[in-house]
C-alpha cells in the first residue's frame, strides 16, 4: 500500500463523544492542533462548564448583555435565523426544557404539564437580543438559557474541514458522532454507515458513498428513557415542550456544510418526510435520508450520494413528492 492511499486514524474523547480524525499521511502534531482546536471551540459554546462565553450569557439572561467573541457571535447569529423560519423546530432559546427533561442524564423524568407550560414561556428566540456593533448577547427574561448542543458539532466539523486545507491537506474526514465531514475525493469515495436504530451491535441499515460532503445523523435512538411504557428522546417539539412524536426513527442530511446538516435533521424531524421532501425541492444543495418506525428508507433524491442498502428488513424508496 503505497503512502498516498493509507490511512491514518487519530481519535480522542471531547464533546462528550470519540472523535476520529482520518488523514492520508502520518502527521501525530496536525492531529493534535485539530484536537485542541476542537478543544478550544467546545470550552467556548458548550453549556455544560462554568467558562463557556454561552454559560456568561445565561447566567446573565434578564441581567444585562454580553460580549462574545466573533465565532460564537456568528453562530448565535446562525442559531436565531434558523429559529425564526415559519413552523420551525429548530430553537435554540429551549434551554431551560432541555435542562429539566434531563433526557440522557442521570434524573431524566417526565416534567408535570403545568411546569412544561411555564417553561415554555422562557423560551422564544425572539426574546435573544442581538447586537452586531459590540457582537453581544442579552437574554431578555431571566431564567431563559440558550443551548448550542444542536448546532455546535456542525460548526465545529466545518471548521476542522477549513483548518485542514488551510494546512494544506487534500483529503481527510472528521467525525464527531454523528457529524462526518469530509475533505477531497480519495480513490473510490468515502463510505459513511447509516446507523440500524436501537442496535446494540452497531448494525448498518446502509452505507453512503460521498465525495467532499458532509453526513449528519440524528436519531431518536440516541438519548432517551422509558416510562409507563412509553419512549421519551432528546428530540424536544419547542411548540409543545415534549419530544416530537411522529413516524421518523432517524434522519440523515447530505450537504457541503455539516452546520446545515445539523439545522436540517432538526427542520426534517419536524415536517416528518412528506413535508420534509417538498420544502428540499427547492434546496439541491441539500438532501435527506429518513429512517421510518415502519423500517421504510426514503430518499428525498440522491444526487450528491449513492446509497446501498445493507439490511434486509427495511425498504428503500424514493420520494414520491
Amino acid at each position: 500500500m503505497s503512502d498516498s492511499t493509507r490511512v491514518y486514524s487519530y481519535s480522542a474523547v471531547l464533546m462528550g463523544s470519540p472523535i476520529l480524525l482520518k488523514l492520508f499521511a502520518h502527521n501525530e502534531p496536525l492531529a493534535s492542533r485539530v484536537f485542541r482546536l476542537i478543544k478550544h471551540y467546545e470550552d467556548l459554546l458548550t453549556v455544560n462548564r462554568a467558562q463557556s462565553q454561552v454559560m456568561d450569557i445565561n447566567h446573565a439572561a434578564g441581567q444585562h448583555p454580553v460580549v462574545v467573541s466573533a465565532p460564537v457571535y456568528t453562530l448565535i447569529k446562525c442559531a436565531k435565523a434558523a429559529s425564526l423560519l415559519p413552523q420551525s423546530t429548530f430553537n435554540f432559546a429551549i434551554g431551560p426544557l432541555v435542562k429539566r427533561w434531563r433526557i440522557g442524564f442521570k434524573g431524566d423524568s417526565v416534567p408535570p404539564a403545568d411546569e412544561i407550560t411555564q417553561l415554555l414561556t422562557l423560551t422564544n428566540p425572539e426574546q435573544v437580543v442581538l447586537n452586531d456593533d459590540d457582537m453581544s448577547v442579552f437574554l431578555a427574561q431571566p431564567g431563559m438559557e440558550i443551548d448550542l448542543g444542536a448546532i455546535a458539532k456542525g460548526f465545529i466539523a466545518d471548521r476542522v474541514r477549513d483548518y485542514l486545507r488551510q494546512e494544506g491537506v487534500e483529503q481527510g474526514l472528521i467525525n464527531l458522532g454523528g457529524n462526518v465531514q469530509t475533505l477531497g475525493t480519495p480513490e473510490g469515495g468515502w463510505s459513511i454507515g447509516l446507523k440500524k436504530p436501537f442496535s446494540t451491535s452497531g448494525a448498518m441499515i446502509g452505507t453512503l458513498e460521498i465525495e467532499n460532503k458532509s453526513v449528519v445523523t440524528s436519531g431518536v435512538y440516541e438519548r432517551f428513557f422509558e416510562q409507563n411504557g412509553h419512549l421519551y428522546h432528546h428530540i424536544l417539539d419547542p411548540r409543545t415542550g415534549y419530544p416530537l412524536d411522529n413516524e421518523l426513527d432517524s434522519v440523515t442530511i447530505i450537504s457541503a456544510d455539516s452546520i446545515d446538516g445539523d439545522i436540517w435533521t432538526t427542520l426534517m424531524y419536524g415536517m416528518g418526510v412528506e413535508k420534509g421532501c417538498m420544502a428540499l425541492r427547492s434546496r439541491p444543495d441539500i438532501e435527506a435520508i429518513f429512517v421510518t418506525k415502519n423500517k421504510e428508507v426514503v430518499l428525498s433524491s440522491s444526487h450528491l450520494y449513492r446509497f446501498t442498502l445493507l439490511d434486509s428488513d427495511y425498504r428503500l424508496t424514493g420520494s414520491t413528492v
